[in-house]
């Protein structure tokens, strides 16, 4: 009976995500039949121990022990209670000042950043390259910058943010005087009082590799308060940042609108 109860809790758990909204909080939204394939798959697994219950059907078990069976149920339940019972929160200016932002340097990434965070170091740059051999990257992202490069002003949306702010990092003195406009959230650079970076928060496969993925913002005459969103659009110049000691692509503002916060404050990297 336990066995059906915790089964028909993922079920319901499921279910539940998908009607508050909350889903996209924790995956990439392109990868959501993983999660329905795996709702159906609960229900009719929980069909099934609820039959073996009532029909007092023999099975064989290797958790002998009564404390076995106890811990393998409470850790099954576990996230359930987790999923049911935690606020979940949506990332913001704060995540940003509490865990940072890091732009990976031609060394390589600071290992040790990624070991305390417990999860993939948040870029500036969202970076697939894992994802594919070097080639297969090289030709993928070469293909992407010129498909960007060929517009005389480059719109990014929701669809296509990861993508574009990956082509811009790769390539950066392409970009170079290109007009880009795109959304954001305002994190106010704590180093230059008048640096403002436009972000969102974007996720590659699941909430542990999300990151902080945006750029740098010069030129605003008004300056807002974090978590504030913005529709900016001007043209992308490099400008050496001298604490992340990397030149960054920037956006040399020409409007700077404020706008509501999305229904959906997250991005997805699409493959």
């Amino acid at each position: 009976m336990i066995r059906f109860l915790v089964l028909a809790g993922y079920f319901e758990l499921t279910i539940y995500l998908h009607l508050s909204g909350k889903l996209n909080q924790y995956i990439n939204m392109h990868y959501s039949y993983l999660a329905y394939i795996s709702m159906v798959l609960s229900f009719i697994l929980a069909i099934v121990q609820l039959y073996i219950w009532m029909k007092q059907v023999k099975t064989h078990s290797h958790l002998n022990s009564r404390l076995a069976k106890v811990t393998s149920i409470a850790l099954l339940a576990i996230p359930i209670v987790v999923g049911l019972t935690f606020p979940t929160v949506s990332l913001d200016s704060q995540t940003v000042s509490a865990k940072g932002y890091h732009f990976p340097l031609s060394d390589g990434t600071n290992l040790a950043i990624q070991a305390s965070e417990g999860t993939k170091s948040q870029y500036l740059k969202p970076d697939t390259s894992s994802y594919f051999s070097k080639s297969a990257y090289e030709k993928e992202m070469r293909a992407t910058a010129d498909k960007y490069l060929a517009q005389d002003t480059i719109l990014i949306t929701d669809e296509n943010y990861m993508e574009v702010m990956e082509a811009i990092y790769d390539y950066p003195n392409e970009f170079d005087g290109k007009t880009i406009q795109f959304t954001g959230f305002v994190y106010k650079d704590p180093i230059h009082e008048n640096s403002q970076f436009l972000f969102r928060f974007g996720i590659i496969h699941c909430i542990a590799d999300s990151g902080v993925y945006g750029l740098l913002t010069k030129g605003n005459t008004r300056q807002y308060e974090n978590n504030t969103w913005i529709s900016a659009k001007g043209k992308l110049v490099n400008y050496y940042h001298k604490e992340l000691k990397q030149k960054l692509p920037t956006l040399e503002v020409e409007s700077f609108t404020k706008v509501d916060k999305p229904e959906n404050p997250y991005v997805y990297r699409a493959f």
